[in-house]
């Protein structure tokens, strides 16, 4: 996607506000799975709030598992998706590529796209960027999360919070003191959550985003 200057799209959790892109490849011929990979996004701020998202040009890469590997791929891609500026404006497109498996010019745009996603990794894997804790407190109404982020001094760091289902709507993490030394402190309500859903033992995809990367970490709320 290029995007004209002021004009934003989003990642899958779009934030306070937004329509993440949708992805159809039903259509598709010697295709098992498509599989779309989102390069990390940025903190967007606007009245009201933030929202997740992108600027100026983002490449969604994507891996393809065929049926047959024998045999060529045609890739049908029907996209819904919105751009903003003051105002949204939903948006929809269509492309066909056939896939044979031969090297393209596109392959190190696609190569930088991809090292832009972020890395899974584990909660509390000792490296020097690493999602240390997260805490629950439960004597505040709403109830509040923290979460402690270990990164290089002086990094720009942020973080993305989303529930274990895409009904889940989570607010934006905001930064705040009182951090241990050598790490960023985060904090957001536990609000959003869909009817019936409870806290305790929810699985949370927390993504942290630095200048040199970033990583993804699923972690449990006790």
């Amino acid at each position: 996607m290029n995007l004209a200057p002021g004009w934003k799209t989003y990642w899958r959790y779009p934030g306070d506000s937004g329509v993440p892109p949708r992805f159809d490849f039903a259509r598709s011929e010697n295709v098992k799975s498509v599989t779309v990979l989102w390069p990390a996004p940025h903190r967007i701020e606007e009245a009201g709030g933030f929202t997740i998202g992108y600027k100026e040009h983002v490449v969604f890469p994507l891996h393809v598992v065929p049926q047959d590997k024998t045999k060529p791929v045609v890739l049908r891609l029907k996209l819904d998706y919105a751009v903003c500026e003051k105002l949204c404006v939903p948006a929809e497109g269509s492309a066909e590529l056939p896939l044979t498996g031969t090297k393209s010019s596109l392959d190190g745009a696609l190569a930088t796209a991809e090292a832009q996603v972020p890395k899974l990794a584990a909660l509390n894997d000792g490296k020097a960027f690493a999602i240390r804790t997260v805490r629950r407190d439960t004597a505040t109404t709403p109830q509040k999360v923290f979460v402690d982020v270990a990164a290089p001094e002086n990094a720009k760091i942020d973080l993305f919070a989303e529930g274990p289902t895409e009904s889940w709507a989570l607010p934006v993490p905001t930064p705040i003191s009182g951090a241990p030394a050598g790490q960023r402190r985060f904090a957001f309500d536990l609000d959003g959550l869909p009817s019936g859903a409870k806290a305790e033992g929810a699985e949370l995809i927390l993504t942290a985003v630095a200048p040199e990367g970033a990583i993804e970490v699923k972690a449990k709320l006790d």
